[in-house]
């Protein structure tokens, strides 16, 4: 992806906006994630504190689990970030939610172990 990178939620009162490449990209088939956003896995991708910023209005907050903060439009319940304490100096961001999700390049599954067995990756990309 090429910033600047830019993002909302269904409603369009949450936006964002990154003025830096992704860190990273991922699907992440943990159960928190699937459960989060009533999928069978979600895709990621991280935004280095300091290079991205809400646009919009702040979206609302919920502690999902110890050190895991979620963010979501209070309007229309978009899911838009998830912020871990283990990589707290960035925000990662719903592929879904990008204005352009076509340039999104996911280059790993990430806790696959977790994967539901109805979900059979071809993609070719690692299963970590």
């Amino acid at each position: 992806m090429i910033p600047p990178i830019t993002g909302r939620c269904l409603c369009g009162a949450v936006t964002y906006r990154a003025g830096a490449e992704p860190l990273w990209q991922e699907h992440c088939h943990c159960e928190s994630c699937r459960r989060a956003t009533a999928s069978g896995f979600t895709s990621y991708f991280a935004i280095a504190d300091g290079h991205w910023r809400w646009t919009g209005a702040e979206p609302a907050l919920y502690r999902s689990s110890p050190g895991v903060e979620r963010r979501f439009c209070a309007v229309c319940g978009t899911p838009m970030a998830y912020r871990s304490a283990e990589m707290a100096d960035q925000m990662h961001f719903f592929a879904a939610t990008l204005d352009h999700p076509e340039t999104y390049k996911p280059t790993a599954h990430s806790l696959s172990e977790e994967r539901l067995s109805w979900i059979v990756p071809g993609d070719g990309l690692t299963m970590r």
